[in-house]
C-alpha cells in the first residue's frame, strides 16, 4: 500500500481526510498511532499477574496479541483512532436516579443500542471512504470486540489521557464516549500522544462505592461494581452487595464527579438515547419483567448479554439495599416463589431478608 502514497505530504493530506470523514460520519475525532504498546503491554500483564481481572478469562487470552497489533491483524502500520460521545443526560438527571432508591440505576452507556454495532458501522464506513480515495487497502475494524488495548491506542493517537479511574479523558470532552480502531497496513503520520492532566485530584478513588481503585491507575476488576453486575456470572460476595446501592447494571460514579465532565456534551445521537424507560426504571416493575419481557427490553442493547437470570439476581440486590416497604416484600416473595435457579434464590432470599429487618 505504502507504494500509492510515495510521499510525506501525500500521507499527510490522507491523514487529514480520514480526520475530517470521522466528523463527517459522526466521529467527535479520529487520531492515528502506530503499533508500539510496550508500557500498555506490561501494566497488562502486571494486572493480569495480579488477578485483578477476576473472571474476565478473556482478558488473558490470545497471548500477547492484545499488546502486539501486529500480531493481531498482520501487516498493521498504523492505528486509527476514533470517538464518539454517548452522554444521553446531564449528571444531574444521573444524581436523581441513583438518589432514588426505589428505581434501578444502568450505566448510561448501556441505555440506547449496542455500541459495538453502531461503532463498527461506521468505522466501515470510514474504511469504504478511503478505499475510494486510494484505492484497495488491508484494514480491520475494533469497537470492544477483540484483544486490543483501546485506551493505550487512544491516548497515544491523541485522543485522551487514562485518567485515575482508568477511563480515557479528553480536556473539551471529558469521558462519555466510546472507542474505536481500525488497524491498517497504511503507512501514516502518527499523532502526539496527551499528557495526563489529572494532577492532584483524587475525586474518582474517593467516590468509588467498593473502593476498586485501589491507586491511582489501579483498577482492581474484581471489587467494581461493573465487573460485580456485569462480568460476574455467580454469586456476589455477600460484604460487596450493600456497597452496590440500586446500581442494576454497571456504574457511573468516577465519571459523575470527574471535573473533566464539566465540558462533556448531550449527544444528540439516536442511538444512544435511553429506550423503553431503562433510565428510570423502576425496581419493583424490573423483578416482575419475566423472560420474554426482560429479552423485548433490551433488544438491541448491550445489557442483554447478562442474560434474565442475572438481571434478577442484580434487582434483587438493589431491592434488598433499599428502604424497607410491604410492596417490595411482597415482590420478592412473589419471584422467590417462582423461580428455580439456585443463584437468583439467594440474592431473593438476601434481599426479602434485608427487607424484613426492622
Amino acid at each position: 500500500m505504502a507504494d500509492s502514497l510515495p510521499s510525506t505530504t501525500a500521507r499527510q493530506k490522507l491523514a487529514g481526510a480520514i480526520k475530517r470523514w470521522a466528523l463527517d460520519l459522526g466521529f467527535q475525532q479520529a487520531g492515528i498511532t502506530g503499533t508500539n504498546l510496550d508500557t500498555a503491554e506490561r501494566l497488562w500483564r502486571e494486572w493480569l499477574q495480579r488477578g485483578w481481572h477476576g473472571e474476565m478469562e478473556y482478558m488473558a487470552r490470545h497471548g500477547s496479541m492484545r499488546g502486539r497489533p501486529d500480531e493481531l491483524f498482520p501487516g498493521t502500520l498504523s492505528i486509527i483512532s476514533v470517538r464518539i460521545g454517548y452522554l444521553p443526560e446531564t449528571s444531574e438527571a444521573m444524581w436523581r436516579v441513583l438518589n432514588t432508591p426505589e428505581a434501578g440505576y444502568i450505566s448510561r452507556y448501556a441505555l440506547g443500542r449496542d455500541y459495538h454495532k453502531v461503532v463498527r458501522q461506521r468505522l466501515q464506513r470510514l474504511a469504504q471512504k478511503i478505499q475510494q480515495a486510494i484505492g484497495a487497502f488491508d484494514y480491520r475494524v475494533f469497537c470492544d470486540s477483540a484483544p486490543v488495548l483501546e485506551k493505550p491506542l487512544a491516548q497515544r493517537a491523541g485522543l485522551g489521557w487514562i485518567g485515575k479511574h482508568t477511563n480515557l479523558i479528553h480536556r473539551t470532552a471529558g469521558s462519555w464516549f466510546f472507542l474505536g480502531e481500525i488497524y491498517t497496513d497504511l503507512d501514516l503520520p502518527h499523532d502526539a500522544p496527551t499528557r495526563d492532566h489529572c494532577g492532584t485530584c483524587r475525586a474518582c478513588i474517593e467516590i468509588c462505592p467498593t473502593g476498586a481503585i485501589v491507586a491511582p491507575y489501579q483498577l482492581d476488576a474484581r471489587r467494581c461494581i461493573a465487573y460485580l453486575t456485569i462480568e460476574l456470572r455467580g454469586s456476589i460476595p455477600e460484604p460487596f452487595r450493600p456497597l452496590i446501592g440500586n446500581r442494576i447494571y454497571g456504574c457511573d460514579d468516577c465519571q459523575l464527579v470527574c471535573p473533566w465532565n464539566r465540558f462533556a456534551q448531550i449527544s444528540a445521537e439516536q442511538d444512544f438515547q435511553p429506550r423503553h424507560g431503562l433510565d428510570h426504571i423502576g425496581l419493583i416493575e424490573a423483578l416482575q419483567w419475566d423472560e420474554a419481557t426482560f429479552l423485548h427490553k433490551t433488544e438491541g442493547s448491550a445489557i442483554r448479554r447478562i442474560g434474565y437470570r442475572q438481571w434478577l439476581r442484580n434487582v434483587a440486590v438493589a431491592l434488598g439495599n433499599a428502604p424497607s416497604h410491604p410492596e417490595m416484600r411482597d415482590a420478592l416473595a412473589r419471584k422467590l416463589a417462582t423461580t428455580d435457579n439456585a443463584i437468583v434464590r439467594e440474592h431473593l432470599s438476601w434481599a426479602l431478608q434485608r427487607q424484613s429487618e426492622p
